[in-house]
């Protein structure tokens, strides 16, 4: 079946979930190193719509609304034994503007890693107009839904990224479950702004670096992978509505035991 069955499913499915799996176990993302964050997440997006296209004769899957593009072997689900000696961390970037994906993100996520709760999710800034500058109204909505996972103990902490000291310290007073940390892109200042740094002092805010770029993977780019990988498909029809990347680290040790990326994207046949 092959390249010609996942085109087939994907033409019949409205949506698309991937799944990497262990990127540490597998060697996705090894060749270029070091690679940049797009460049990662799309070489492991690539390899796993490749490597699930060629088998999927052999799962004789059929014909399915929600379609689940993952590498069976790669998927490591924690030892629940061993759950407390590991933190678990995620990053999400939604692409579509749709606060509603941070909890079909941090549902997967869970269930694909066989935990109850994330200890700790950070969200990148939703994209935004050209033009248009990011304000608390943009984010509430986002915000407010990070704090009912947070509620529904989906979620130990939240946390922001590339928020200046005035927007941080807006969201700070709004929130009823305020940032625990902000992610600050060193790309675009050397240093840490001193008011930032002075601010998240004062409230207990971790200040932590990126190299993310704005977007880690626009439509077009996610279309063109789709495109390399199963021939023929209708790539433009698939709009990505979030990705999310995370980590799984030893306490003890401080080291990744478990990262991955998890994704998922609608067919827009209009």
């Amino acid at each position: 079946m092959g390249t010609r069955g996942a085109r087939a499913l994907l033409e019949r499915a409205g949506t698309l979930n991937l799944q990497t799996g262990n990127l540490l176990s597998w060697g996705c993302g090894r060749k270029k190193c070091p690679a940049t964050p797009s460049e990662e997440v799309r070489d492991c997006i690539q390899k796993t719509l490749t490597e699930w296209s060629s088998k999927v004769g052999d799962q004789n899957q059929e014909m399915a609304e929600v379609l689940e593009c993952t590498i069976a072997q790669a998927v490591e689900k924690m030892n629940p034994e061993e759950r407390d000696e590991l933190k678990v961390t995620a990053k999400l970037f939604i692409v579509g503007s749709n606060s509603s994906s941070i909890r079909d993100a941090v549902d997967m996520a869970c269930s694909s890693l066989g935990v109850a709760q994330l200890d700790s999710v950070i969200i990148a800034p939703p994209p935004i107009e050209d033009g248009t500058n990011l304000s608390l109204e943009y984010l509430q909505p986002y915000w407010q839904e990070l704090e009912t996972l947070v509620e529904n103990k989906k979620i130990v902490a939240i946390g922001t990224s590339d928020l200046d000291k005035t927007l941080l310290e807006q969201l700070y007073v709004w929130a009823q479950v305020k940032p625990s940390s902000n992610q600050v892109n060193l790309a675009s200042c050397c240093v840490m702004p001193p008011d930032l740094t002075a601010f998240a002092k004062q409230f207990d805010i971790q200040l932590l670096t990126h190299n993310d770029p704005k977007e880690l993977l626009c439509e077009a780019s996610f279309q063109e992978v789709l495109q390399e990988s199963i021939q023929n498909v209708k790539a433009r029809e698939w709009i990505p509505l979030w990705i999310l990347r995370y980590s799984v680290i030893v306490k003890s040790r401080g080291i990744i035991k478990s990262k991955g990326y998890i994704m998922q994207a609608k067919r827009n046949a209009s």
